[in-house]
């Protein structure tokens, strides 16, 4: 191997040194491009020596390896050579390390293409050093730099590789697609599955869309295969809940087939399996049922449960559509919850007092400035009625949550129309029977109130009274003596 260095030698330091240059650079990089192809790891760029020096401590890269030898000689030979020549032609090495180091793959930055060197760019070598990258993180030890670099490698190049295969392209950023209205995501993370093919959404890699009425996530390659309409049109047409504890049907009459997607089912299968729908009570696959768990409205109105129960990927979406809303009528429902369930009496009772502090509020300016009654805002109809709930204010009221946060609210309120505001004050009512001078109000626990001309009086007075009221006496009399003129 050495023998031929006096004859190269001489016939290199004969040619001039841009023309050795050129000559020695393609020689160069020739072998050392097919020595790459075949034994290096792109992403092994640690420790002294490099790839070659742990190449030949492997002691299985055969031939190509004396090769490299030889030529790293023939370098050494033509830097000692020229070691005192001129400024621009020692200012070229530099620039071959660079290149060289490039198109072995050793640059961190694999998105940039390095000067003369494309042959990352392929699909091929990118492939090739993906299996590279893999076979390093599995050999690696684990919480070690090595592997920590290996993965980042790792992610760089299957990025690469998906911008080769998929290039983006301009896509509009709303679709309409049965109902839905997709918008199209700008996230990056990985928190997100595709509801239609119920894998992971990489936001680095894929582009995808999100319907803003019913949350539905998907790929935009899965935006055709969406075969199910948005559940918002359900809940703005049909805004109830079923109220039957899981109704189930039976497989044999869904024809032993999933009950959104009419894929076939079966109780023992794996990748087939039926899965029930505790709100529904129909049976689905494992790409609709994804065993998510929910409060099933049906349990909690009959039997005051609370407790999650498993719901296919459709009901799961009406019902976290639906929580909000108050479409839940407990008197008609079950009545009797009121008796049994303390928290919902006294939610009921401070519901009342509410409406009956509306009248004061509303007409109050300086309630109107303070803007008192928007600490209901997330639940106006405690400011319409005291029936309708919803299925948020039932779970919050077996949390104990929502008497607190009531209780709250009222005494504000009370102590506006009773202490702060003088001509809230000045509405109150004196009792006609045993003319306290204290001022009563209708939401005071102590005080009763006629129902058929709102006059209060205190309680105890009015019961001893025999629930008689004075004002209805009098509005009586007048009526009768001026019929009788």
């Amino acid at each position: 191997m050495l023998s031929s260095l006096p004859v190269a030698v001489p016939l290199l330091v004969s040619l001039p040194p841009p023309a050795l240059q050129l000559v020695m650079e393609g020689n160069y990089r020739k072998k050392l491009e097919q020595f790459r192809r075949k034994h290096t790891n792109p992403f092994n760029c640690g420790g002294e020596g490099g790839f070659l020096h742990e190449c030949d401590d492997a002691g299985d890269v055969g031939e190509e390896t004396e090769d490299v030898g030889d030529l790293s000689e023939e370098v050494g030979v033509f830097q000692g050579a020229y070691s005192n020549s001129d400024s621009e032609s020692c200012n070229t090495e530099p620039e071959l390390d660079s290149r060289c180091s490039s198109g072995l793959g050793l640059a961190e930055d694999y998105f940039a293409q390095p000067q003369g060197c494309d042959e990352l760019s392929h699909i091929e070598e990118l492939e090739h050093a993906i299996e590279m990258c893999k076979v390093t993180v599995l050999e690696s030890p684990e919480l070690s730099s090595k592997r920590e670099q290996a993965t980042a490698q790792l992610i760089r190049l299957r990025m690469k590789l998906q911008q080769l295969k998929e290039p983006e392209e301009e896509e509009p950023d709303i679709k309409l697609i049965l109902d839905h209205r997709f918008r199209k995501r700008k996230s990056r993370g990985i928190r997100h599955s595709c509801d239609k093919c119920n894998t992971l959404v990489w936001g680095m890699l894929h582009s995808w869309y999100t319907c803003t009425g019913c949350r539905f996530n998907c790929h935009s390659r899965c935006l055709s295969a969406i075969c199910k309409p948005c559940v918002r049109l359900k809940v703005s047409h049909q805004a109830k809940y079923v109220m039957d504890i899981c109704p189930e049907v039976g497989l044999h009459a869904q024809d032993y087939r999933c009950a959104d997607c009419r894929q076939p089912i079966t109780m023992g299968g794996v990748r087939a399996e039926a899965r029930l729908c505790d709100y529904t009570g129909h049976y689905y696959c494992p790409s609709c049922h994804w065993n998510d768990s929910l409060p099933i409205p049906a349990r909690a109105l009959h039997n005051w449960d609370m407790e999650p129960h498993k719901v296919c990927r459709s009901s799961l979406r009406f019902l976290e559509l639906m929580q909000s809303r108050p479409v839940i009528n407990v008197k008609n429902i079950n009545p009797a919850l009121f008796t049994n369930i303390t928290e919902l009496a006294q939610i009921k009772k401070l519901r009342s007092d509410i409406l009956k502090m509306k009248p004061y509020l509303v007409t109050c300016t300086e309630a109107m400035k303070a803007r008192l009654l928007l600490r209901l805002q997330k639940r106006q109809h405690f400011v319409e009625n005291v029936n309708m709930y919803s299925m948020q204010d039932l779970l919050e009221a077996a949390w104990g949550q929502l008497v607190h946060s009531l209780t709250e609210t009222n005494t504000e309120f009370a102590k506006h129309i009773k202490l702060d505001c003088q001509k809230c004050e000045a509405k109150g009512f004196i009792c006609e029977i045993c003319h306290n001078g204290e001022a009563l109000f209708p939401f005071d626990s102590h005080a009763s109130v006629c129902p058929s001309c709102s006059t209060v009086f205190h309680r105890d007075c009015f019961f001893d009274n025999a629930a008689v009221c004075l004002k209805c006496l009098r509005l009586s009399s007048r009526k009768k003596s001026q019929e009788r003129v």
